[in-house]
Formats: structure tokens, C-alpha cells, sequence
């Protein structure tokens, strides 16, 4: 599939390189927590002779997982990069974190691939292979990546290899389950005294041959004669499987007169059905026995995605425009054209400081070169794109990835994966183009972070590295959100779930050396008043030299909501001077804006200014400012104020199974169902109007209630009057914390 004689394999240890696209391949592989992904990148790592020895998860020793808080944590939270060679080509092992929490770099791995492994673990039930992973499925059906899918665990398996294909053809087969079939069958020894039969080796159901690995190498044998009749009967169905997708239409009738079609005929259809990404075939795969050079399976992985995933030339690069937004041609995969490269991933490290990992989808990218920078970026509410930000930057060191370690490049060219570092303030989703002709990269999408994390400096050595460390933290992770709440004053991360936070604060203490305490969130309540009432301000003070003197007398009512406050003045005979109505207007307001009841903004009143007094030496300013928060304040005293608290429209797309138990939460929540709507799938969104102050942690409940299945979005939609006992509560908790709790 191309010219490969441009890769050249690395020594253990060592990275490959490329020279032209044809001899690169960009994997991505997929799946929850616990299906294997790092053990399988090693697994491919040791058989192509890139490691001499495969770490274990366990141990803190993988290539992919050598930052401190995957060691600790043994999983991985962010993508990794393991390139290795083989059959002449160069093959960019993508690794992702499996945890809902970091999906956001899933979406960055799917983004730098051209092809997806899904990593399934027969060990895990049914509902694991259907949440977050059939999730990532559907998004590369949607841009028609090719997809193959690997079972591991089957030694441990609570699940036959049988179960796990219909489990697989169920999960992604959609409305076509023989467009995920086996290629091989496995071999299973005898059983242990726990129950469980080791894998040995696996049947070709194309080459009808047996891959034996019991000895520690793999040798090939023809099938016991107990194993024809099953390996008949599978590799029958996986013919049928290729041949409906295939492009030459006469071999349905060859296979159907009897025709024994020649292997080769076969394989070369499969291999095409599977770069199209309309067949995807199922395999299995196991880490290599102590002493062994070689996984079971991994040799056989290795060759399908030589050989069946797509080159960088068969893809479709993202689309372009010029910074200001207007179309531009879509870029070519040629390391002789414009270049056009996106950063995928961002990260810091100690010693060189920001390091980007790059995909070139064009041109060439050298040491030295001047390039454009360009990004999206998001706006306040992680919404939409704000203007993008620009610079003319010059291209650091080019290294390729192995692990913690960094193998100098001298180039990179389209369709390859590098890192650059120090690229100037370049953030995750960023473009480089040339400098004399700039286009953006069309932006991909990332999840909503809707679980909010206050924190505030632990000391005051903290105080002044906090918002840059922030800042730099939501650079890197276009999943965080940093928000200054400007109705309770706290600062606010984003984030995507608990494991995301703990991420987060760890990053902060270990990178930038910024320590902070989480605080409770808080929620910016409002107050307004339920009736009329009236007061009178009367501020009076004799201290020698000039006093001061004022008093006015005001009448509140309440207004509609979103009526903010409105003063009217309706002094009549000059008993307060002219001069000093505004000032009595701005200590009306003032005080509204500290609030009255429990210290949140009042809102939606008149303020009316009926009358007052002055005199006219010691009247002031001053002294009229005070005087009308006095007149407010004794207003409240005597009228019943409420308080409003906001509302939002939620929505939730969930599974069908899951309906019932959502509604009765969000009723649970003091939320009001709106409406129901069909998704496709199986799924039903549930719309509802919710108080903010109930779906704080939403997105951890709705995660355990759906079996992390169901995600939600959430806007502003209002602030409505709070019910008597919840803001008798909220009240309490204000006599005895901070303000706006």
C-alpha cells in the first residue's frame, strides 16, 4: 500500500521515522478502563522490537504511562505517543485514557488517527463495552474511520470469545452484525486449578492454519480435527462478511456456484473493506509469557494495520479557512505542498518548558521554520469559538515521542505526529500555516464541563502563581473552564468529573508548584423584595468642624423578573436638593448591590424617592449616599424579602432503559419535566427546568445513574423565587460562612 522503503526502524528504545506519507500509520486505540489499551501498546511495542522487555500497568513501567499520576494512580489519564516499525512502515500507537473523565484526550487521539482500534476485555460485562466506548464508535462512524476491535482478559474471562462477538456485532454493528466478524478463533490450553484455560494461540479462519505460541514462540500447524467443524462454520460467515462488502460483484456468485476462492482474493477484499471502513474485523490479542518475544495476536494486529488501515494519502484532511472565517481549499496530504499542522496536545514539562504534540496534514515541518499560529480558543461559557489569537513564531526543537523520552527529527512530514517545543503560547487546537498565507483548522468538538470546582491560593506564596498556573492548565486542556464568578467572587474549574478535579489540582501542585484548597461552590442567588414597603434614611452626625446631614424617604415595590432596579424621583418643593438625588440613587444602588437578607444583589424593585430633608452647611454627598442605604435597609426590615435563585434548562440524553429512573431524580432535584423526544440508538432526551443549585454535581450522579451512559447540557434560563425552606437553609448557612454560600 504505498512506497514504504522511507521507514526505518528504530532500535529497542529507539523511534522510527518517516520520509513520506505512505509509510505512516496513525492509530487510536479505544476503550474503558481496565480493557488492556497500554498493555496491548506495549504488547505491539516488544513484538516490533521497540522495548526489550514489556513493562506491566501495575508496576508503574509501560512506555505510554510515565507521568507521576498515572504511576500512582496505575491508569492512564492522558494520550500518549508510542511510534514503532514494522513491515517498512511506521506505525504512531495513539494511547488513551479510558475514563469518562478524560475524554477529552479520546477526542484528541481520534483527531491526530486515521483508524481506531476499539480494545475490549472479556472480563468486563456487556454495559462497559456500551458507554463510553460505543460513544467514540458512533463518532468515527460519523467521519467513516476504519475500526478494527481486540478482546483481551480471555484468559481471565467471565465471558466466552463467542459471547464477546455477539457482545461486539451488538455494540457496533449497528443495523449490519455481519459487518463485525472474527478473524481468527482463539486456542485455549488446558483449564487451571482456578477455572481458567490460558490462551495459546489462535485459528486463521482464512488460512485455515493454527497459530501456536504454547512453547513461547509462534509456530503454525494445521488445526486438530475436533477444531474443523466450528472453524468451518465461522470462516463461511466471515466470507460472507467480506464478500457482501466487497467491490467486485462477481465473487458473490463464484462462492455461491461452490467456487473454493483463492486466499489471496480474499484477504485483498477484507483489506480494502476494512480501509473503507465498512467491515470491522474482530481479533484477539494477549501479552507475551515471561520470556517470550512475542504477544499472542499482536503479530497478526501489526499486519492488519499494515496492511488494511489506511495511509495519511487515503484521509480526509479537516477543512480550512482563513482567521477571519472565509472558505479555503480544502489541504492536500503531500509533504510538498502548504503546510497545515494542528496541535492535538499540549503539555509542560519541567526542564523545556511547553511541549505541543503536532499533526502535520500538509507540507512539511522543519526546525527553524517561521510559521503563522492561529487558534479558536473558547469563550467564557465554553460555548463557541471567541476571536482567534495570532502570532509569527519560529518553530523549536522537532522531536518524536517515545514515552518520557524525546528522539531528535530533523523534519516531519504530512500524514506524521511530532512534538515541537516551546511553540510560543501555542494552546491544544491550534493551527501553524505558513506566514504569508494563514488558514485555521475547522475546530473539534470537546465535551461541556458542567462540575464545578471553587478553589482559592492556600498561602500567599500560592496567590501570585495561581492565574497564570491556571491559565496554562486550561491551554493545555481544552476540557477545563476557568471561570471569575462575579456574583460570589470565587474562582471556578470546570471540569468533566471528580477523577478530572483530582487531575487538575494535581497538575497544578506538581507542574506549577501552586498549592490551593477546594472550596464549596457557590451558586450567585439574587433577593428582591415580595411586597411594598417603605423607609426612611436619616443619617445625622456632629463631630466637629462640618457635620452631616441627610435624610430621605423612599417607597420600594417589587417589579418582573429581569427588571434590574429602577429609581424614580418624586421629591416635590426642593426638600432634597437637586444635587444630591443621584447621590441618594447611588446609595440606593450600592446597597442593593451588597444585598439586604442574606448579602446577594437585590433586584427587580422601584426605588421611589418621596421625600427628605437637608441643610445647608453639613448636607453632602456623602451624607445623601448614606442616607439611602439606610432608606433601603429599613425598607427590608420591615417587608418580606425573597430570594431567587437560577434556573436552568437541562437536557439529558439517555438510553430508554434509564428514562424513568432520570425523571424521578430531576423531580428529585425540585426540577419540572418539560418534555421527552426519541434519539436515535435507543435513546430519549428529557428536558427539564432544574435550580442550579441542584445539578452541581449532576454530572457525577447522572453518571452513576446511567451507568455512564447519559450526558446532559445546561443554559441559563432564569432566576425564580426560592422556596420558603430552602432559603431559610440557605439563610443559615450564610449567618454562619461566607457570603453568596
Amino acid at each position: 500500500m504505498g512506497d514504504k522503503a522511507h521507514a526505518h526502524p528504530g532500535a529497542a528504545g529507539g523511534v522510527p521515522t518517516a520520509g513520506h506519507p505512505s509509510a505512516v500509520r496513525n492509530v487510536v486505540l479505544v476503550g474503558p478502563s481496565g480493557s488492556g489499551k497500554t498493555t496491548l501498546v506495549e504488547a505491539l511495542a516488544l513484538t516490533a522490537g521497540a522495548v526489550n522487555r514489556a513493562g506491566r500497568v501495575e508496576d508503574g513501567a509501560t512506555v505510554s504511562d510515565y507521568d507521576e499520576i498515572e504511576r500512582r494512580r496505575h491508569r492512564s489519564v492522558q494520550l500518549s505517543l508510542v511510534p514503532v516499525a514494522w513491515d517498512g512502515c511506521k506505525i504512531n500507537l495513539l494511547d488513551t485514557p479510558g475514563y469518562a473523565d478524560f475524554v477529552g484526550e479520546l477526542r484528541a487521539g481520534l483527531r491526530a488517527a486515521d483508524a481506531a482500534l476499539f480494545v475490549v476485555s472479556a472480563a468486563q460485562d456487556a454495559a462497559t463495552v456500551a458507554a463510553t466506548t460505543r460513544a467514540a464508535w458512533e463518532e468515527c462512524a460519523l467521519v467513516g474511520m476504519p475500526r478494527a476491535i481486540v478482546v483481551t482478559h480471555l484468559d481471565t474471562a467471565r465471558t466466552s470469545y463467542r459471547e464477546m462477538n455477539r457482545i461486539c456485532a451488538e455494540a457496533f454493528g449497528g443495523e449490519d452484525p455481519d459487518a463485525v466478524l472474527p478473524l481468527y478463533l482463539p486456542v485455549l490450553g488446558p483449564e487451571g486449578a482456578d477455572g481458567h484455560a490460558p490462551l495459546t494461540g489462535l485459528t486463521g479462519l482464512l488460512s485455515r492454519r493454527v497459530l501456536d505460541y504454547s512453547s513461547g514462540e509462534r509456530a503454525e500447524r494445521p488445526p486438530a480435527p475436533d477444531q474443523e467443524e466450528p472453524l468451518r462454520a465461522a470462516r463461511d460467515r466471515l466470507i460472507e462478511g467480506i464478500i457482501a462488502e466487497s467491490e467486485d460483484e462477481s465473487l458473490m456468485d463464484r462462492y455461491l456456484d461452490g467456487e473454493d476462492l483463492d486466499v489471496a482474493t480474499l484477504i485483498a477484499d477484507l483489506e480494502r473493506a476494512v480501509a473503507r471502513g465498512s467491515f470491522h474485523p474482530v481479533l484477539t490479542a494477549a501479552p507475551a509469557v515471561e520470556g517470550a518475544r512475542q504477544g499472542i495476536g499482536t503479530v497478526e494486529l501489526l499486519d492488519l494495520i499494515t496492511c488494511g488501515f489506511p495511509t495519511p494519502l487515503e484521509r480526509t484532511p479537516p477543512a480550512v479557512t482563513t482567521p477571519s472565517g472565509k472558505p479555503r481549499p480544502a489541504p492536500v496530504c503531500d509533504p510538498g505542498g502548504p503546510l497545515v499542522a494542528e496541535v492535538v496536545k499540549t503539555a509542560s514539562d519541567p526542564y523545556v518548558g511547553r511541549v505541543s504534540l503536532v499533526r502535520v496534514f500538509s507540507g512539511t515541518l522543519r526546525p527553524d521554520d517561521s510559521v503563522h499560529l492561529c487558534g479558536h480558543g473558547l469563550d467564557a461559557t465554553g460555548h463557541g469559538p471567541r476571536p482567534c489569537h495570532e502570532a509569527e513564531i519560529r518553530v523549536g526543537a522537532l522531536t518524536s515521542p517515545f514515552g518520557r523520552r524525546q528522539h531528535p527529527l530533523d523534519r516531519c512530514v504530512a500524514g506524521d505526529l511530532a512534538c515541537v517545543a516551546r511553540l510560543g503560547e501555542a494552546e491544544t487546537g491550534d493551527t501553524l500555516s505558513p506566514a504569508d498565507d494563514p488558514v485555521l483548522i475547522e475546530p473539534w468538538s470537546t465535551p461541556d464541563p458542567l462540575l464545578p470546582l471553587a478553589v482559592r491560593a492556600h498561602g500567599k506564596a500560592d496567590e501570585d502563581k495561581l492565574s497564570q498556573g491556571l491559565t496554562r492548565l486550561v491551554a493545555e486542556d481544552p476540557t477545563l473552564r476557568l471561570e471569575q464568578n462575579p456574583g460570589t467572587g470565587q474562582v471556578v474549574l470546570w471540569c468533566l468529573g471528580e477523577a478530572h478535579q483530582e487531575v487538575a489540582l494535581e497538575r497544578l501542585r506538581s507542574r506549577y508548584g501552586v498549592r490551593v484548597d477546594a472550596e464549596p461552590h457557590r451558586v450567585p442567588l439574587r433577593e428582591t423584595f415580595a411586597g411594598r414597603a417603605a423607609g426612611r434614611g436619616r443619617h445625622v452626625k456632629q463631630s466637629g468642624g462640618h457635620g452631616q446631614f441627610a435624610i430621605c424617604e423612599i417607597e420600594v415595590e417589587p417589579l418582573p423578573p429581569g427588571s434590574g432596579i429602577e429609581f424614580v424621583d418624586k421629591v416635590v418643593g426642593g426638600s432634597v436638593p437637586r444635587q444630591f438625588i443621584p447621590s441618594v440613587e447611588k446609595g440606593v444602588r450600592a446597597q442593593a448591590a451588597r444585598g439586604l437578607a442574606a448579602g446577594h444583589p437585590l433586584v427587580d424593585v422601584r426605588v421611589t424617592l418621596l421625600d427628605g430633608k437637608a441643610h445647608s452647611v453639613d448636607s453632602s454627598d456623602a451624607a445623601f449616599q448614606t442616607a439611602g442605604a439606610l432608606a433601603l435597609r429599613e425598607a427590608a426590615s420591615d417587608a418580606r424579602i425573597q430570594l431567587l435563585e437560577p434556573v436552568c434548562e437541562v437536557s439529558v440524553l439517555v438510553l430508554d432503559d434509564y428514562v424513568g429512573p432520570v425523571m424521578s431524580d430531576l423531580s428529585g432535584r425540585r426540577g419540572r419535566v418539560v418534555g421527552t423526544e426519541q434519539s436515535p440508538g435507543g435513546r430519549t432526551v428529557v428536558r427539564a427546568e432544574v435550580p442550579e443549585i441542584e445539578v452541581g454535581r449532576y454530572a457525577v450522579d447522572l453518571r452513576s445513574l446511567s451507568h455512564g451512559t447519559g450526558r446532559f447540557d445546561r443554559a441559563y434560563a432564569r432566576h425564580e423565587a426560592m422556596p420558603p425552606q430552602v432559603a431559610d437553609r440557605v439563610r443559615a448557612e450564610r449567618a454562619d460562612g461566607p457570603p453568596g454560600a
